[in-house]
Formats: C-alpha cells, structure tokens, sequence
C-alpha cells in the first residue's frame, strides 16, 4: 500500500479551463488557463481492476510513440523510457477524475505527470524562457493525443498556476483576482457528450484559408478575447460581459461545428435574454461550455434542466 499511496503523492496533477483564448491563440490571440482542481489524476500500480489494465494498455501506445520521438531526436528532453517501460510492466496505470473530451485536460495531465515521473533533466518553469521550453516539449508530447498541441494544457498541469498567454513567445503566470460574494460568476454547463479536439482543429484550420475568416478571427474575434482578458483582470465586470457577449455572437455565427447542435437555441437564449452568456470550452464540440454572468440565481433558473458548476465568483 505505501508504494501506492506515494505514487499518488509524487505524480498528483489537476485538470485545468482555458478561459478565453480557444482556436485564437492560434492566430497569436491572448490567452488564459487556470487549474481546476475539481478533477486530478496520478499515477497508480494495480493490475486487477478492469479501468487500470485498460490504461495501462494505452500508456504502452503512447510510450512506444515516445520511444519513436526520442530515437528521432524529435523531442527535446530527456526521458527515462527504460523506467517507464520497467513500470509499464508491473502494472502502473493513471488513476484520473478527468473525463476525456471535456475540454479539462485529460491528456494535458496525463502527459505532465510522464514529464515528471520520468524526465531526467526536469524544468520547473521559473522564468519565462523555462516555460516556453516546456510548452514546447509538451506540445509535442500531447500531439499523439490530438495530431496538433500547442502544449499549454500539459503545461498549466504542471504548473498548477494560471497561464497568461500575451503572445507565442510571451507567457507568464498571472494572479487571479479573489472571488467575491457578488452575484455574477463562471460556471461550466455539462452537455453530457465527449468533444473530438482533431477533427475540430483541422477545420479551424482549414477555415482559416478563408480571408474572411481569418480577418474575422485577427480583428473581431481577437479584439474581444483580448478584451474580456484584460476586463477579467482588471475586475471590471461590466467590460468582461460586454466583450463575453461579443464572443458569444461570433462562436454562434462562425464556429457551428464546435456548439453541440442541441446547444444553439439555447446559446441564442443567453444573447437575446442577458441572463448569460456562453462561450467554448477549448475546441469544443461537447464536454463543458463555459458560461458568464451578472447573477447566478437567475442563470440557474433559466437553464434548470442543465448540470452547472460555478468555477469563479466576481
């Protein structure tokens, strides 16, 4: 029992919500990440239940895909395969809250948790140049996950810190402001279905190509985002829904495909009412939507019939 209980000491790590910043950091938009320490994962060892043979099945997969990036000097760290392999074969399986496709890093834990466990030559992000490197190393780790990662969900995992992302190459952690008993919040809205992040990157992506979309996403789209960021911080409440609405009119306008078919109306409900507003959750598509409002009592009544969870008060 007590090689269990510090394997899940050494190797806890939380899932985490990029609250503003989906699809648009690709276009070097501003971003924030924080943890979510409401879902965790670490690893375990233990090969009688049917949940840790099936992870343990997995984590072979993507050790082998690490065996091939490392012989190919694709990666830029060093990993202890042998340990890793040596653990693979007495059982060690990650034992995680974190549902997939949710868009509350799943994989973004799991691969910060193999970093640690098994990197020989561990950053710990301290400087700015720090945690680019480990974005870096991260992105390409997560990438067997999504076929494209830009590295910042394992990075806020290993972190446990909140991620201001001002561009490609300026990232730093950032002091949330204190929540207060106030009326307005964030709350995630559960759709109860699992989101595919591949195929709904590789149509931003291709939609991208379009000059009309991608003036939409560097003006419009960019302009909001930056916006609620800067309002989130500054605490000001009127501007963070303000420019919430905004990106809550283009996410129903351009990217359908991301918004759950059963969501739109309701979507539309939040715009045309006030009572809140909705946004995508990472790529979207399922899983959470993260919503913003003035008053929590009145968004709960409105949408009644759907599972919330108030993340922060302001």
């Amino acid at each position: 029992m007590s090689r269990i209980r510090n394997s899940l000491k050494d190797s806890l790590f939380y899932g985490k919500i990029l609250l503003f910043g989906e699809y648009g950091i690709i276009e070097d938009s501003m971003g924030l990440s924080i943890p979510y320490n409401n879902y965790q994962g670490s690893f375990v060892f233990d090969s009688n239940q049917k949940e840790f043979i099936d992870s343990n099945f997995e984590l072979v997969k993507f050790y082998n895909h690490l065996v091939q990036l490392q012989s190919s000097n694709k990666i830029p760290c060093a990993l202890s395969l042998d340990n890793f392999k040596q653990d693979l074969d007495n059982g060690i399986a990650f034992d995680s809250s974190i549902p997939q496709g949710y868009g509350v890093g799943s994989s973004g834990a799991l691969v910060a948790a193999i970093y640690d466990k098994y990197s020989t030559d561990k950053l710990r992000g301290k400087s700015n140049e720090e945690i680019l490197k480990l974005k870096s190393i991260f992105g390409i780790m997560e990438s067997y996950f999504h076929g494209q990662s830009s590295g910042l969900d394992p990075l806020i995992c290993y972190l446990n810190l909140p991620i201001l992302i001002k561009s490609k190459s300026e990232l730093n952690t950032v002091g949330l402001p204190l929540e207060k008993e106030n009326k307005g919040a964030i709350f995630l809205l559960n759709t109860g279905t699992v989101g595919k992040t591949q195929p709904l990157v590789e149509h931003f992506l291709d939609r991208l190509k379009e000059e009309g979309f991608r003036n939409m996403i560097r003006n419009q789209f960019k302009k909001y985002n930056d916006a609620s960021i800067n309002a989130f911080l500054k605490e000001d409440n009127k501007s963070l829904l303000s420019n919430v609405k905004n990106l809550s009119k283009l996410a129903l306008e351009h990217f359908k495909p991301m918004i759950p078919n059963l969501y739109h109306q309701l979507w539309q409900e939040g715009i045309d009412s006030n009572a809140y507003y909705l946004k995508l959750c990472g790529s979207g598509g399922g899983g959470f939507i993260l919503g913003f409002t003035d008053d929590m009592e009145n968004a709960q009544k409105k949408l009644e019939k759907y599972e919330l969870s108030v993340i922060h008060k302001f």
